[in-house]
């Protein structure tokens, strides 16, 4: 379905916006009103939420460049996103459009949105589970099967292949091969985990030398050129599926840019407080409730300067 006039008003919106904020020379006035922008319409906020999506992993988008290029709102919305990554092609990266992990996620095979999981059953019979904003290409034929993992994570439930076609899942730095198995892979901008249920993985760097088998009650982080040490999975692992986060002394910046990636917009802490070592059950299904928890639970503060923008603090 074409979007509406107002979807392609909103996200040329949201292009501009970006672009500015992005330029270097956004004002304190400007960022005031990219934040009242945001919360005055739903739809400014779902525009916002597919622009980053493009442009998180590019790290400059020249101003001066992007405001003719992103006028218009009578564009498709598609046209416009390609738009956003040939401006960013003038920047550093080069023309890596269609390989960067932007244009993936925009245009992989299966996808979630901010705080959605969804299940998919796959042709071998395998099943797939995707957490929150994460996408995923798949890449079966007649000799193996791939699930290329952009970004997010995701639960797999191998099934029997009676071809026997080995079974893989790839991200920008590593290699895991299942082995009949049931495991959870989680890819991240500097790295990724893997974490196996039942029976066994093995799991290899792109640009590493050897190759870890991970057994049932395993996991491990990885990188593009090492292998972590291999730990024991804790209540933590996949409690996702459940609708948790679990954190057991674990620190209060780590847990809120976990739960982050289940909300919209921005959840930032206080430095001062980043350290402090927190513990317990918090619903990812309702942010605002976790974060209740967490200002009652541990006599901390929220400050919401947006429905969008929340800073904890002491």
């Amino acid at each position: 379905m074409s979007p509406s006039a107002e979807e392609l008003k909103s996200i040329s919106a949201a292009a501009r916006w970006y672009a500015r904020l992005q330029s270097g020379v956004a004002t304190d006035a400007e960022r005031t009103a990219w934040r009242d922008w945001l919360s005055a319409d739903p739809a400014h906020h779902l525009a916002w939420q597919r622009i980053s999506a493009v442009c998180e992993q590019m790290t400059s988008v020249p101003g001066a460049l992007a405001s003719p290029a992103l006028r218009g709102a009578e564009r498709s919305r598609r046209h416009v996103l390609r738009s956003v990554l040939v401006l960013a092609s003038a920047g550093s990266l080069g023309w890596l459009g269609w390989r960067s992990d932007a244009t993936q996620t925009l245009f992989a095979d299966l996808r979630t949105a901010v705080g959605e999981r969804r299940e998919w059953r796959l042709a071998d019979g395998s099943s797939l589970l995707l957490n929150t904003a994460t996408s995923v290409n798949v890449r079966f034929d007649g000799r193996q099967r791939v699930l290329e993992l952009v970004r997010g994570e995701i639960l797999v439930t191998t099934a029997v292949d009676t071809s026997r076609r080995p079974f893989k899942v790839v991200t920008g730095h590593g290699e895991v091969l299942a082995l009949g198995t049931r495991f959870i892979v989680r890819a991240e901008g500097s790295g990724g985990e893997v974490a196996v249920l039942e029976k066994a993985v093995e799991v290899s760097a792109h640009k590493g030398s050897s190759t870890v088998r991970l057994e049932a009650g395993q996991r491990m982080d990885f990188t593009l050129r090492t292998l972590g040490p291999v730990r024991r999975n804790d209540a933590s692992v996949g409690a996702w599926q459940q609708g948790s986060i679990i954190a057991i002394d674990r620190p209060l910046a780590d847990l809120l840019e976990d739960l982050s990636r289940y909300r919209s917009g921005v959840l930032r802490c206080d430095p001062r407080i980043a350290d402090l070592k927190v513990s317990g059950a918090f619903p990812i299904d309702n942010t605002d409730l976790a974060l209740a928890a967490l200002e009652s639970g541990f006599s901390l503060r929220l400050s919401r300067y947006s429905r969008y923008w929340v800073t904890v603090s002491r």
